[in-house]
């Protein structure tokens, strides 16, 4: 029983990898990320100050997340 469990993982692993794939192919995705891509470049190179604290600010909160509050 324990080999048919293994084996229907592996195959829904399989099957999930190969989705992965081919939505990572797919020419119209590489094509919007490009877009974002230079979006935020260009959005950045505009405002560095506003970004930089942005990103600071951004580090703080999720530096809060993953610690303890001890």
């Amino acid at each position: 029983m324990n080999e048919e469990i293994l084996q229907n993982l592996n195959e829904r692993l399989d099957n999930a990898i190969e989705r992965g794939r081919v939505i990572l192919e797919d020419e119209e995705l590489q094509r919007r990320l490009e877009e974002v891509k230079y979006k935020t470049e260009d959005t950045i190179r505009r405002n560095p100050i506003k970004s930089v604290a942005i990103g600071l600010a951004v580090g703080f909160v999720v530096s809060k997340i993953f610690t303890s509050g001890d």
